[in-house]
């Protein structure tokens, strides 16, 4: 049998100093006797397993404080992150702060706009309302100028009555002293049946003879007379009468011309032209 402190000095050879005090302790209060030397054996396959268990315990440990170190790691990384995510959150919350400011912004001017297009819309409706007055006007300067059309059409036609009946009483002697032409009768005013069949109008008409033989006076009475006007005297009278009479002789008689060389311009195509001022 073994005393404790024999114990002890045994264990020493297996175990540290400390080791081997603890275990020492521990059996000898165990047993509180003794131990025999037989269970000697026994007791150190014991410690040497509970060492085994230790070390295990130990590598174990190692184990976990290196995987406590990487989740500390991991931790400090995810921390890091959070830190990131943080600023991320603020500069999101800036930017939701200026889109909320763009916003405010978007809708004043949106309002604005609103007020801008109510006040084009009365503008419009006020030009509306201008442009209906002014077209019921201009409908009454349209139905004016009708009747002022329609009195100087009568004015007109008074003028160039004027002037032919004027013509009437002058052209027999002009037309004697300039020409031979002797006037049959009376000049007059009348409507005579065309090549065609239709009437027509002539402004001035009648017959007059010379050196034995009949001519047909045909004239125009035009109070301001212009190259158009000779043209259409042309057209629209002596092509018309072409026929019906045996011998034409045509004449206008006018106020004054419009453009330069109408009388010119009347006579290289064979038609005199008498100037109110010659009656």
């Amino acid at each position: 049998m073994f005393k404790q402190n024999e114990l002890k000095e045994r264990l020493r050879k297996g175990f540290s100093e400390k080791q081997a005090t603890l275990l020492a302790e521990v059996l000898y209060d165990i047993t509180d006797e003794l131990v025999k030397a037989k269970d000697f054996n026994e007791l150190k396959e014991i410690v040497k397993d509970l060492a085994k268990a230790q070390k295990e315990l130990a590598e174990a440990q190692k184990r976990t404080e290196k995987r406590v170190e990487e989740l500390a790691e991991a931790q400090k990384r995810t921390e890091e992150r959070v830190e990131e995510l943080a600023e991320a959150q603020k500069r999101t919350e800036e930017r939701v702060e200026e889109l909320a400011e763009a916003q405010k912004r978007t809708e004043e001017r949106i309002e604005e706009l609103a007020e801008a297009q109510k006040r084009t819309e009365k503008r419009v409706e006020e030009l509306a309302e201008a442009q209906k007055r002014t077209e019921e006007e201009l409908q009454k300067l349209i139905v004016e100028h009708k009747e002022t059309r329609k009195q100087l059409g009568g004015l007109s036609i008074t003028v160039g009555y004027r002037l032919e009946d004027d013509a009437f009483k002058a052209l027999p002697k002009l037309l004697k002293q300039d020409f031979g032409l002797e006037i049959i009768g009376k000049l007059k005013r009348t409507y005579v049946t065309d090549k065609d069949g239709k009437p027509i109008e002539v402004n001035i008409i009648g017959e007059a003879v010379k050196d034995g033989e009949r001519f047909t006076i045909i004239g125009e009475g035009k109070a301001q007379l212009s190259k158009n006007d000779i043209n259409k005297f042309i057209k629209k009278k002596l092509k018309k009468l072409e026929g019906v009479f045996e011998r034409i002789f045509p004449l206008i008689v006018t106020y004054m011309i419009s453009e330069p060389n109408v009388d010119e311009y009347a006579r290289k195509k064979g038609i005199k032209v008498y100037y109110s001022y010659e009656f």
